[in-house]
């Protein structure tokens, strides 16, 4: 793994640092096929029961697409930059939005582009009061990827999703917090600390259900209401047979905290 990706587990929790401050995180190639094998690995590792996604630096989350390399391969004639949405950005965000454990991002700057993608992928966002978002894509004469068109219709509605696409403009922190973009909004100097404290109550959490909460969220929004009944027995069934949900009962019986394995 490319040192412009940090990746570490600790206690459950798989942290996933882009580390490219200098370049305000941008994804160059390199970076991209990091990132791909760190939330792959996250994902199928049966020991991370949360993720953290983040950013070193302060200016930055991630600016989205490193467009000093993407103009240097299109003056090359290259036919790498337009397959980078298959090879990188889709299964980066499949694996994000449909591994079966929660994902928190902590947005310490900007997130412009597929950066703002990639918060959005995540299912809880801890943002610092100075950071701001950014679709860009129409800016670049692009249209939108990283998973954008599915996830930013879902979390403000499609007319706000169509306003903030066609007419990409940087949007405050505070406003996307009025928006429902940002769940958690801090000041900067807390963000950190305060991220991998919402990351680790989630890996310290019945994942299990975390992981049913997901699907069904993801299940109801194409689903009938008769269809995501349906699925919410399947998923109720689940969580209902695992050691946590168990363990749980026990401890509202016995008046105690429950402590939860993950399985």
């Amino acid at each position: 793994m490319a040192d412009t990706v940090l990746y570490e587990v600790s206690d459950g929790l798989a942290t996933i640092t882009l580390n490219r401050p200098g370049a305000m995180n941008a994804l160059d190639i390199a970076t991209k096929v990091a990132l791909r094998e760190a939330v792959e690995s996250a994902a199928t590792d049966d020991a991370v029961r949360a993720v953290l996604l983040t950013a070193a630096g302060e200016r930055a989350f991630c600016v989205g697409q490193d467009l000093k390399e993407h103009i240097g391969l299109l003056l090359q004639g290259s036919d790498v930059v337009m397959s980078t949405v298959k090879e990188h950005y889709n299964p980066i965000v499949r694996a994000l939005t449909e591994m079966p454990k929660p994902v928190v991002a902590g947005v310490n700057g900007v997130a412009a582009g597929a950066g703002f993608g990639l918060a959005l992928a995540a299912d809880y966002r801890v943002v610092a009061d100075t950071a701001a978002f950014n679709t860009s894509f129409a800016g670049v004469a692009l249209t939108a990827d990283s998973g954008i068109s599915w996830t930013l219709p879902r979390v403000v509605g499609p007319g706000r999703a169509a306003d903030l696409l066609l007419f990409p403009r940087t949007i405050s922190a505070q406003d996307a917090y009025e928006l429902g973009i940002v769940n958690r909004l801090v000041p900067s100097t807390e963000l950190p600390a305060e991220a991998e404290k919402v990351a680790r109550a989630l890996a310290s959490g019945p994942t299990v259900a975390y992981g049913a909460i997901k699907e069904s969220l993801a299940y109801a929004l194409s689903h009938t209401l008769s269809e995501t009944l349906e699925k919410e027995d399947e998923l109720q069934s689940r969580a209902g047979a695992s050691e946590d949900h168990a363990t749980a009962v026990r401890a509202f019986v016995n008046k105690e905290t429950p402590e939860f394995s993950g399985r």
